[in-house]
């Protein structure tokens, strides 16, 4: 495994972003090109495919490497069937891997993006030669200072009133609250992505469907967490075949590692890692153990 100090670099600028025009939507990608296996790298709640950026150059020449923004997030229109859910974002990562005979490829998600995978994974396996899920949004027991409050945010009236007023803020304290809501040490996220993420949260303040995307994902996850029927999130793992990686963070204040302990118990073929000292987004945290982890149990 290469250590951490001899794997880490930092890609200068993003990674360049193209509109993807399929049957039924059209999606926001950036790409490493490679004459190289496919990857698909899936984000989370309130992200993009910027938050791959970092972890698409790791693997760089080892992956044809393709980050897509969600339908309503990023540079992504929002879905023309209106459905947010995870199973809905799931069908937009199928489709694209289907309508461009992408597959099969290996799976990235994180967070909202992990609940994407989890359903894409166990709804078309024949399409995943392996699946990694970084702090993956799933039913889980254990409450943590950075989740109590979303059951309130998803409340209807009082989610659209919290979006309003963050969107008044300044993009820069938008950037720096996710980050404090996703790193162990704010310090490690690097001035290039800051900038990126400042100018980005700029340029998507004249989409008058933000606020919305967010809302209805983040309602359309909670929903499937008291889902007790066949395809519920624990019932979808069951269901996966492919190598699968979980990645937890010790220190993330949005999902419990203490999770990670039911992960072998619902997915056959999985390897489980917790890495210490990192919170929520490992592949920006530390996409150089992000990378160490692949390497040992899925390469």
């Amino acid at each position: 495994m290469t250590s951490a100090s001899e794997a880490l670099t930092i890609r200068e600028e993003p990674y360049p972003i193209e509109e993807v025009h399929l049957v039924r939507r059209t999606l926001a990608v950036r790409r490493a090109p490679a004459d190289a296996p496919r990857a698909i790298f899936i984000h989370g709640l309130g992200g993009s495919s910027l938050n791959w950026t970092d972890q698409m150059h790791q693997f760089e020449g080892r992956f044809d490497s393709w980050a897509l923004d969600l339908g309503g997030f990023g540079m992504s229109p929002p879905p023309r069937d209106g459905d947010y859910s995870p199973a809905g974002h799931a069908r937009s990562v199928i489709e694209l891997i289907t309508e461009l005979n992408l597959g099969p490829v290996h799976l990235f998600g994180n967070s909202l993006g992990g609940a994407v995978a989890i359903n894409v994974a166990a709804r078309r396996p024949d399409l995943i030669a392996s699946a990694t899920f970084i702090s993956p949004a799933l039913p889980s027991l254990y409450a943590t200072r950075g989740n109590a409050h979303l059951p309130a945010i998803a409340i209807p009236g009082v989610g659209e009133k919290l979006m309003a007023k963050f969107a008044t803020l300044p993009a820069e304290e938008q950037v720096r609250g996710s980050i404090a809501g996703g790193f162990a040490d704010e310090s490690r996220y690097p001035e290039i992505r800051f900038a990126e993420a400042v100018a980005h949260n700029q340029a998507r303040r004249e989409f008058t469907y933000s606020a919305d995307a967010f809302l209805r994902s983040l309602r359309g996850l909670l929903r499937s967490f008291t889902d007790f029927g066949s395809d519920r999130p624990w019932k979808l793992a069951e269901r996966i075949t492919a190598p699968s990686l979980f990645i937890y963070g010790r220190k993330d204040p949005l999902v419990d590692s203490r999770t990670a302990h039911r992960v072998t118990k619902h997915v056959r073929d999985s390897h489980v890692v917790v890495l210490p000292d990192t919170g929520h987004m490992a592949q920006m945290e530390h996409p150089e153990f992000v990378t160490a982890a692949w390497d040992r149990f899925l390469s």
